[in-house]
């Protein structure tokens, strides 16, 4: 896709976006069932739900906007999911691998908030006022649930996690 326009850019974030959040709803019932901890364990099944959400909300702004959303591959996802199933397969105590689990979803969550941040700002520049409120919607979600797994990880998982040198 050859980018001329703020259009043309946010066609291809809109792409990543969708991309991005359809691999996770893959990835987060194999975190859920991975993770120990039961707080954490339904935290990832309520965001597995919510990411269902994100998805169709997508194809709303797909029609909105008489855009097709599929047939592109989001690598950094890719990456990022990658790296939470090796945490998974990682030999380790249970709680230190809760708070690895934690990390990895994490920086799912950053990447997708950068996402939907630039998302909301090419829409909002592009006059798609409707578009950008439900970009921001998902933006809000993403951050409550950044910080719900960073509480998550202060107040439970680290304190129980042994320590080290």
């Amino acid at each position: 896709m050859k980018l001329n326009t703020l259009a043309d850019l946010l066609h291809q974030e809109l792409k990543d976006l969708y991309s991005a959040e359809t691999q996770l709803v893959k990835a987060l019932p194999k975190m859920a069932k991975a993770a120990t901890n039961e707080e954490l364990k339904a935290g990832f099944e309520a965001h597995l739900e919510q990411t269902k959400g994100h998805v169709e909300r997508l194809d709303k702004i797909g029609e909105t906007l008489d855009l097709k959303l599929t047939g592109h591959k989001c690598k950094a996802m890719e990456g990022l999911v990658e790296e939470g199933a090796e945490m998974i397969d990682e030999d380790a105590e249970d709680t230190v691998r809760d708070a690895g689990l934690i990390g990895a979803a994490r920086r799912v969550e950053h990447y997708e908030m950068a996402g939907y941040g630039v998302a909301q700002s090419l829409a909002e520049a592009l006059g798609h006022s409707e578009v950008a409120e439900i970009l921001g919607e998902t933006l809000t979600e993403e951050e409550e649930t950044d910080a719900t797994l960073s509480d998550l990880a202060e107040s439970v998982i680290v304190p129980e996690a042994p320590a080290g040198k």
